[in-house]
């Protein structure tokens, strides 16, 4: 695991979006894993100015969310798939037909059927080349709240009082908040070939120091990633302040930067 830190949000979002087109120039149909909330927000803009300014083309890239809420419509303001078409599909030139997004409204008695369905396409495509995540503040990931297996696959997953509380100031009202999502499983995540994590701010510092520090446990969901082989971990100051090991970290990061550099000469 590769731990940058950066002075700022911004930063860490012009880099992870750096490293997506870095891969996606190597691999044109590149599969990209993607996740939503606020966090990748900065990334995704970066991403569309990519486009707009340099010209990066997405048109053969695939893309697999993470997860949606089970009970919203695609055109439901609060949807995931709402969020990435107004974030960034909308605003790149990515073919319709390679998004994927799980389906909030399938059936509840179709729902085991439409996970296996939703694996078997990331299998297709041959797995997902680069997964972005973001962390919430019980340490999940996806929506692999506290609890879930390790091995765990794309489900129907209950969240927490937590995250409902915390998703709940997108809603007009509380009890609007989604119980259940669908969420590829901490197994289906660890089997992108390559992870990137970005974090900001004080209010992740504690959970980024036990998921990168602590043990690994089911109980903090990221923590698994420390398993995974190859893995980078974007964070701004605030997100890093109470890593242990951050000095270390940012002598890693300038080392890597040399070698890289000795690589390419």
């Amino acid at each position: 695991m590769q731990v940058v830190i950066k002075a700022n949000y911004d930063e860490i979002s012009k880099e992870a979006a750096l490293t997506v087109k870095q891969r996606l120039m190597e691999k044109p149909s590149f599969v990209l894993g993607l996740a939503t909330g606020s966090t990748p927000l900065g990334l995704y803009k970066e991403l569309i100015r990519m486009h707009k300014e340099e010209g990066l083309s997405f048109s053969h890239m695939v893309t697999f969310n993470l997860d949606e809420y089970l009970g919203l419509a695609p055109d439901h303001p609060q949807s995931y798939n709402f969020f990435m078409w107004e974030n960034l599909f909308k605003h790149i030139n990515i073919n319709p037909r390679n998004v994927y997004i799980p389906d909030g409204k399938v059936k509840p008695v179709d729902v085991e059927e439409y996970c296996e369905w939703y694996e078997s396409r990331i299998k297709k495509f041959g797995g997902i080349d680069l997964q972005i995540l973001g962390i919430g503040r019980d340490g999940h990931i996806g929506f692999n709240e506290p609890g879930s297996s390790l091995g765990s696959r794309t489900r129907v997953k209950t969240l927490t009082e937590e995250t409902m509380q915390d998703n709940a100031r997108f809603f007009k009202d509380p009890s609007e908040v989604p119980t259940y999502s669908i969420t590829m499983g901490v197994g289906t995540v660890m089997e992108a070939k390559e992870i990137l994590m970005v974090a900001s701010g004080k209010n992740k510092a504690q959970v980024i120091a036990t998921a990168i520090e602590g043990g690994v446990t089911a109980q903090v969901t990221a923590s698994v990633l420390q398993l995974h082989k190859k893995v980078t971990v974007f964070l701004d100051e605030e997100a890093a302040s109470l890593l242990k090991r951050k000095k270390y970290y940012n002598f890693v990061a300038e080392a890597v930067k040399k070698f890289q550099a000795i690589k390419e000469s």
